[in-house]
């Protein structure tokens, strides 16, 4: 047995030895594990997180670092407008920004923009293992997140009299999760919540067994990591970790029962996360004041409905901009984005990195050639992809959330 037991490790290790070595960046900090800051201003605390991804990122020398700074870290915008002043607070709205898995708090500032234009104090947290590099995931545990968030929603909660919760992805599950147990949220805005994930996620943790003398084992992915505000590189932990996270949020879910307005958007398209368990949660949410937006490549799905009115449907095509569809990634950034817009710096190619290297380099050199959307196997038969990172119909999604804000004051 012992040496059968051998030869399987040396062939693993061998195995190992010939895939996309580890580098420095797949490694941890030690900066970016736990929520740090709890006893911090929210001012503090994104002076101290900034000095925190200096520290890591500069080490890879970016000539971008000064912009790796302020996206990947926390923000916050004072409102604009009239009527913004509060009775009891400084001010009258107020709405915390929560990210996705391995995103950062740059996916939420055209929200954030659109908010404080609607007279909202806005705050945007760093979720713990995000914004450094990609190692920082790989220990950090889904408690620490809903540390960050339980931080953010105190500290917006004593600045303002209403307070709201805005989440994209695991942001989205986060702030449901905080509602749950927090009677001072009035309302959630979710953007292709992650409610439900892959069943594998829940054996993600089996690595460990071996991965204590092949660290490799602890990647789904190895990536170059060339975007500058989102994790390529992908660890199985996250997945975990997740996975974690949405067991625990749907057990409280069937337990308590959220009353408060809910504005939700998501895409069929969507091949991240499991759309049919947003549908699921919004068709049991009953306050008549819920918004749900489901964007589709099928018109002919709009007679499916959830409880008091229609889903409101809207197509994800857009021939013009080579878009066939939508996708996880795009959802909350607008198309004038700088980094993952129409004319973003950014191409998110790396579905073909390292098997087709050809198609990445294209892809990479040329996205105006390419077909946008999501990363599926039958997109992938039409030609080179890139994924979708940026929302071709973001003014329309504005004009929904100003409707949904609108009937928030008509009810109060």
């Amino acid at each position: 047995m012992a040496n059968i037991i051998g030869d399987v490790m040396i062939k693993l290790g061998a195995w190992f030895t010939t895939t996309t070595p580890l580098e420095a960046r797949h490694f941890s900090s030690q900066l970016n594990t736990k929520f740090i800051g709890a006893d911090e201003s929210f001012s503090d605390h994104i002076s101290n997180c900034r000095d925190m991804i200096r520290k890591v990122r500069s080490v890879s020398g970016s000539e971008d670092l000064s912009k790796i700074i302020v996206g990947n870290a926390p923000f916050e915008l004072e409102p604009q407008g009239k009527n913004t002043a509060g009775k009891d607070k400084a001010w009258r709205r107020g709405v915390l920004l929560t990210h996705g898995l391995s995103d950062s708090p740059y996916f939420m500032h055209h929200l954030a923009a659109f908010f404080q234009e609607e007279g909202f104090r806005v705050m945007a947290v760093l979720l713990p293992g995000h914004g450094t590099q990609p190692g920082d995931l790989l220990d950090v545990t889904w408690n620490e997140w809903v540390k960050a968030v339980a931080y953010g929603t105190d500290k917006i909660a004593a600045e303002a009299d209403e307070i709201y919760l805005a989440g994209y992805s695991a942001g989205g599950a986060l702030s449901v999760y905080q509602s749950l147990q927090d009677k001072r949220v009035e309302g959630l805005f979710l953007f292709s919540p992650a409610f439900q994930i892959s069943q594998l996620a829940a054996i993600a943790w089996t690595h460990k067994m071996v991965s204590w003398l092949f660290p490799r084992v602890k990647w789904v992915d190895i990536k170059p990591d060339n975007d500058l505000y989102k994790y390529e590189s992908f660890a199985k932990n996250t997945a975990e970790q997740m996975y974690s996270l949405t067991e625990a949020l749907n057990e409280r879910l069937q337990h308590h029962k959220l009353h408060i307005p809910i504005f939700a958007v998501a895409s069929v398209d969507d091949k991240t996360v499991t759309t049919q368990a947003t549908i699921e949660f919004m068709a049991k949410q009953l306050n008549p004041n819920n918004k749900f937006i489901l964007y589709t490549t099928d018109l002919e799905l709009t007679s499916q409905k959830i409880p008091g009115e229609k889903i409101q449907w809207t197509s994800s095509i857009v021939p013009e901009q080579k878009i066939i569809s939508s996708a996880h990634t795009a959802i909350v950034v607008a198309p004038e984005d700088k980094h993952y817009g129409i004319d973003g710096e950014y191409s998110n190619c790396i579905h073909y990195y390292p098997d087709e290297m050809e198609k990445y380099t294209f892809c990479s050199h040329n996205p105006k050639e390419c077909l946008q959307g999501e990363v599926t196997d039958e997109h992938l038969k039409l030609g080179v992809l890139r994924r979708l990172m940026y929302n071709p119909k973001f003014d329309m999604l504005k004009v929904s959330l100003k409707h949904f804000i609108v009937s928030l004051t008509s009810n109060k």
